[in-house]
């Protein structure tokens, strides 16, 4: 007669009812090994984050032959070429063949600066490299009553912003083909941004009849009345109601 079986001994397992050691059935704690002669497993390099684009334009003033504007040795805050008048329409046919766009253009009246200036006009076109975030201006100096070649012909953004600039300054753009004010009535003598033009206030009549006064006007606009507009402050034209608190003290800004 036999003793019963230690349970740590053996155990049936499977559909043969097989004995099986208790010791053999946990997993084993040691890794597996390489063979000897097995090469040893290759190491994948991380990827390299590819470096952003330079927004340097030195070397496309230097491939287009621009020199930067720093007259008085003090360089703008933005990279600044000078173009002649006549060079102007070249260099942008060039600068938009490779991408770039008009952003921009304005005019300057230094007539008044403390510092002396080769002319007193200038525009100043606000170029820029929409993928690689590049950015040139082109300034270009003009005399009282000299033309600037228009960048209409090389991009039609410069229709309404060459007009802001010929209303509120006065420069004109030869090529442009519809050279109209944009901003200030047709009536109105003069080009407001110029150093010459009268600071103050002139009775101004538009071609549609209408005459502004200036007194009313801005009486309309400090909300003490109608004015000639009908509003006062933010009410519509016939409101009773007084605004709490008032849209302007008594007598005007303090």
């Amino acid at each position: 007669m036999t003793g019963p079986k230690n349970e740590g001994d053996s155990k049936l397992t499977g559909r043969t009812g097989g004995a099986q050691s208790s010791q053999s059935s946990a997993p084993s704690s040691v890794p597996n090994s390489p063979a000897p002669n097995s090469p040893a497993p290759s190491v994948r390099p991380a990827p390299v984050a590819a470096s952003a684009p330079s927004r340097d334009v030195a070397p496309l003033m230097a491939e287009l032959g621009l020199q930067e504007d720093h007259p008085t040795n003090e360089r703008s805050a933005e990279p600044t070429a000078v173009v002649a008048p006549e060079n102007l329409l070249t260099v942008a046919q060039q600068l938009r063949a490779k991408g770039f766009m008009l952003l921009d253009c304005v005019g300057l009246d230094y007539a008044a600066y403390p510092e002396p200036k080769p002319k007193r006009f200038a525009v100043l076109y606000n170029i820029y490299h929409p993928h690689d975030h590049r950015r040139l201006f082109l300034r270009v100096w003009l005399d009282d009553g000299e033309t600037c070649p228009s960048l209409y012909p090389v991009w039609k953004a410069a229709n309404y912003i060459e007009r802001e600039t010929y209303d509120l300054m006065g420069i004109e753009f030869a090529g442009h083909p519809d050279l109209r004010k944009v901003l200030t009535p047709d009536d109105l003598e003069g080009h407001p941004l110029r150093k010459d033009f009268p600071i103050g206030e002139s009775p101004t009549l538009f071609r549609d009849g209408r005459f502004l006064d200036p007194a009313a006007f801005r009486a309309g606009l400090s909300g003490q009345d109608g004015g000639l507009t009908g509003w006062r402050g933010s009410l519509r034209r016939g409101a009773q109601r007084d605004v709490v608190p008032p849209v302007m003290p008594e007598g005007g800004p303090k």
